[in-house]
Parts: C-alpha cells; structure tokens; sequence
C-alpha cells in the first residue's frame, strides 16, 4: 500500500509534466481567446485595436461558414461508419488461422503510419487521375467513361481517402478484442443451433461494444480537424471545404488573425457539443 510520503513524492515527480501539459495547452487557447477579441492584420498595420465579438458575428453570419460545419459532420460520419463496418469484418477475418496471419496483419495496418499528405497524394494521382489514375483505366477496361472524382465525386473521395486511413486504427482495436472473445460461448450457440448471425448479433457484437466506443470518441476527435487530405487534393473547392480549412483560409488567405482565432473558438465549442454527444450515446459503455 503506498504510503503518505510516497504519494507526495509522486505528486512532486509529476507536477513537472503536468504543468507543461497544461501550459501547452493553455497558452494557446488564452491567446486564441485573446486575438478573436482584437482586429489583428498582419499585413495591414498588425493589432488594430478591440474588435468585441464582431470576428464571432462575422464567421458565423459568412455564407460559408454553415456549408463547412455540415461538410465536417458529413465526412466524420462516413468515415466511421465506414471504418467500424469495415473494421469489423477486418477484424474478425485476421482472427481465422490463416497462412502468413503476422504478414497480412501488419500489412492491414501499414497505412496508418503513412502520412496523411502522402497518402492523399498517392489516392489522387496513382488512383483517381481521371487520365492515368487506376480508377480510369478499370473504368475504360469496362467500357466505361473515366470519372474525375476530386470534382464530380469530391466528397465521397474524402470520405474514402480519410477511411483508408483511419481503417487500419479500427481494425487494430477491434482485433484486440476480438481475440479476447470466450470462444465456449460461440462454441455452446453454434452447438445450440444458434446460426451465425445470430451468434453475431448477440454475443460478438456487444462484446465489441467497448471496443467500438473507443474507436469512435478517439476517430471523432482528429477527423474534426481533418485538414491535410483536403489542402493536398481539392483545396476546399467542389464542397470539400470543412471548418478547419475555413479557418485556414481566414487566416492564411485573408490575413485576419482575428476572425480565425474566432473561427477556431468555434471550433472547439463545436468539437465539445459533438464530444458530448457522443459520450452521452456510447459513452455508457464504458462504464
């Protein structure tokens, strides 16, 4: 049992990580608080002065801004839709004993140590060019018209390069508990004359619960701020633009550091309500 002196002393231990945890955080979002309240033009004569919440009414009246916010929600839920689906089938495959079960493994799950950039541009000129990309000489092979899918076919593109992505992660998690699944209790069903859906239903299913909740919460949160795979392929036109790309725009683009600070505020508010959300739903199962 840790004593009363051991304790303190992992406290002490702790506090230097902890407090520059803390101010890695802070220190960003004081300031980010701080220039959404300001006219800052970098370019233009730099801080002008108290802005109040004018940055705040101006991104959230823009035309874009509303568009971006649904763009963002739409490619979160197909990306995780796509990934647990995907996921679990995955999942329960690698669990057969198949040949070279450690090579097919660690090849499912390669692309989630390829950068987001890179992968982006593999997807758009090794596959979807709609001259030389793979996707148009399949197309062509079938007597088909190629199909440009950055413009025609911009979302669900995203949708499949960020899934790409993000399948690996899922697929790992879900594979960790599958294996640790009670094989008697899918042994006792099937000699039951359970059929295998059902055996699914009931019994695989809400044992990957836990698992599935946490692949949720832990997706949601980065692919709120997807950026990169949009900046590298469509450059937020054709629909594609999300609030994270917003923000870079008004900022980068336009110089004003002020209406981006307020856009990334936004940003944060939006990611708590989806987060909350979200724990509400699922969160249960981790209890």
């Amino acid at each position: 049992m840790a004593t009363k002196a051991s304790r303190s002393a992992a406290r002490i231990m702790m506090a230097p990580a902890v407090i520059l945890l803390l101010g890695w955080m802070l220190v960003p979002l004081i300031m980010t608080l701080w220039f959404s309240f300001r006219v800052y033009l970098p370019l233009r004569g730099g801080d002008q002065g108290w802005a109040g919440f004018d940055n705040y009414i101006r991104f959230v009246t823009s035309s874009a801004f509303w568009p971006s916010v649904q763009t963002t929600l739409i490619i979160v839920l197909g990306v995780l839709v796509i990934t647990v689906v995907f996921g679990i089938l995955i999942a329960l495959l690698l669990d057969q004993p198949i040949w070279g079960q450690g090579v097919v493994r660690i090849l499912v799950i390669a692309p989630f140590f390829v950068m987001p950039t890179v992968s982006a541009l593999v997807w758009k000129n090794m596959f979807m060019d709609p001259v030389n990309g793979l996707f148009s000489h399949l197309w062509r092979f079938f007597g088909a018209e190629p199909v440009s899918w950055l413009s025609d076919a911009s979302l669900p593109s995203i949708i499949m390069i960020v899934s790409w992505q993000w399948l690996p992660f899922a697929t790992l998690i879900l594979l960790t508990a599958v294996q640790s699944l009670d094989s008697e209790q899918l042994e006792a069903a099937e000699m039951d004359g359970a059929p295998w859906h059902k055996r699914f239903w009931f019994l695989v299913l809400p044992h990957l619960s836990r698992a599935i909740t946490i692949v949720i919460l832990i997706q949601t949160i980065f692919l709120l701020a997807i950026f990169a795979e949009i900046f590298v392929t469509t450059g937020g036109a054709f629909g594609t633009r999300t609030l994270s790309y917003l923000i870079f725009q008004r900022v980068l683009e336009s110089q004003n550091i002020g209406l981006g600070s307020a856009g990334g505020v936004y940003a944060i508010i939006l990611a708590n309500i989806v987060a909350i959300f979200l724990m509400r739903i699922v969160g249960k199962n981790l209890d």
